[in-house]
């Protein structure tokens, strides 16, 4: 089944190398029953990286990540940790 990947600021390096360099989100291929922690390690994003996740808009808390089955066509957008004043 196919999801949208999103990966925001410096985790957009981890986007898979067929994504252009400027683009934040790419469709994927996964298996059936994937979870959200599942495509977090497939894709190796360091874990003090992943602070924001959302799914299809929805924040997902870190409980959740190991459980939470994605579905066909749902996006999965990631954010590192933001610091600003």
């Amino acid at each position: 089944m196919q999801i949208i990947f999103k990966l925001h600021a410096m985790l957009r390096d981890y986007l898979p190398a067929d994504a252009a360099n400027h683009r934040t989100m790419v469709q994927i291929d996964v298996p059936e029953g994937s979870t959200v922690q599942s495509i977090i390690d497939r894709y190796a994003l360091p874990e003090k990286m992943v602070h924001l996740v959302l799914v299809d808009g929805v924040y997902l808390e870190k409980s959740a990540r190991a459980t939470h089955v994605l579905a066909a066509g749902q996006a999965l957008a990631i954010w590192p940790p933001v610091a600003g004043g």
